[in-house]
């Protein structure tokens, strides 16, 4: 485990500077980082040795989906809910519980898992994540509402997930251990402090006895999450939806914080990405795939090819969206960074369950990761109306639409 530090340096180095090649092609910093990890673990070479029960790992993974949380809150607040509902609503009010379900399914009939195991399965692997669709949602060329569905969707259903993810390994604990009134009590209270906190730390601010100067105005973010964090610690809050819910009251109530912490912020977040990315590559070793047998692998692929395009193509029935843009948006998903995190989270668990949920999560992100971190590029282009296309093909194209009437008669040579 004292590897891990320098291993960690070493690939967050590399990473930098492959970073630019990496927006140019299919190269994936993401997958670079599984990669390595799986490389340096116990799986391979044996540099970085993991296991399920080291403190590192619980302690990493929490903090990672703290971090990602907060900033995904923070990249919507109400009112951008508000103004950009109607798509999104569709992703995260169908398509999310719908590729739960079907995906649930499939670990139960297919994988052979217990309901409870198998709903925590689709909990764990229903969330999307920005950074698997970041050519798509930067792309000027890609339609605007299909990126505000995508950025909406992947920034909220982290946190929708979430309650169903504590809920499901709560049941799969075993009903002995399922307390529903201790259960709800831990998550209300975890939204009032992801409330109150940056509610009153903005409203302080806004008062004419403080004012955060701008070399310490970045800082202002990162104290709210620390405050929230070390809150929800003393008082067994949930953590994670105190961090969700915190994002998104910074995000409507204090636009300038909001500003001025999202570049650093994403920062931060970015790094407990990567960090956790190695950390489960290390995880992972060729025992672990294997143990899966042909039917975790063919959930695996069922799970990337079937679950969230049912979901999505019943939930965007009449909905105005084009089959290429149903299909962009049914291709990024159900995996998002916050399934490596539940992923661990469940490992460390101690539920009789843990290793073969984990199992069948691990090959499932794997794919995921390999496939949609290398082809955002890739389905970004089908969107590029100014890619290089041979000139009698254009001119070939105009002449069509003339014929049919559709364009005005031309005012260049062709």
């Amino acid at each position: 485990m004292g590897a891990l530090l320098p291993a960690f340096a070493v690939v967050l180095l590399l990473a930098v500077l492959l970073s630019s090649l990496a927006n140019r092609t299919i190269l994936s910093t993401a997958a670079l980082f599984l990669v390595a990890g799986f490389v340096l673990g116990d799986g391979a070479l044996g540099l970085v040795s993991l296991t399920p029960a080291d403190e590192i790992v619980a302690v990493l993974a929490e903090l990672a989906l703290f971090a990602v949380l907060f900033s995904d809150g923070m990249r919507v607040g109400w009112r951008d809910l508000r103004e950009a509902w109607r798509l999104p609503g569709r992703a995260l009010g169908w398509g999310l519980p719908l590729t739960l379900l079907v995906t649930a399914a499939g670990a139960h009939y297919l994988v052979g898992l217990g309901w409870a195991q198998a709903l925590l399965v689709g909990a764990i692997l229903a969330p999307t994540d920005p950074v698997f669709a970041a050519a798509l949602v930067g792309n000027d060329k890609v339609p605007p509402r299909l990126r505000q569905l995508l950025n909406v969707e992947s920034g909220v259903n982290d946190g929708l997930a979430l309650p169903f993810v504590v809920l499901f390994l709560a049941i799969a604990a075993g009903s002995d251990d399922l307390h529903l009134g201790e259960l709800g009590l831990e998550l209300a209270l975890g939204i009032v402090i992801g409330v109150a906190v940056p509610w009153l730390a903005i409203k302080l601010e806004q008062t004419r006895w403080f004012s955060a100067s701008t070399q310490y105005e970045p800082l202002n973010g990162l104290a709210i999450g620390l405050l929230v964090l070390a809150l929800g610690k003393l008082t067994h809050g949930n953590l994670f939806l105190a961090a969700f819910a915190a994002g998104i009251t910074v995000a409507t109530f204090g636009r300038r914080q909001r500003e001025s912490f999202e570049h650093f912020g994403e920062l931060i977040a970015e790094l407990f990405k990567l960090a956790a990315l190695l950390v489960f590559g290390a995880l992972i070793s060729f025992p672990l795939l294997g143990s899966v047998g042909w039917r975790g692998w063919l959930f695996a692929v069922l799970a990337l090819f079937l679950a969230r395009p049912i979901a999505i193509w019943i939930s965007f029935l009449r909905s105005g969206l084009t089959m290429r843009e149903q299909a962009a948006v049914a291709w990024f998903g159900p995996k998002g960074f916050a399934s490596v995190v539940y992923g661990l989270l469940v490992l460390g668990s101690g539920i009789a369950a843990a290793q073969d949920v984990f199992q069948v999560v691990a090959v499932t992100i794997i794919l995921s990761i390999l496939l949609h971190s290398s082809t955002d590029i890739v389905v970004a282009r089908w969107f590029d109306d100014e890619r290089d296309v041979p000139a009698w093909h254009g001119a070939a194209r105009r002449l069509r639409d003339r014929a049919r009437g559709g364009l005005a008669p031309p005012t260049g040579p062709e």
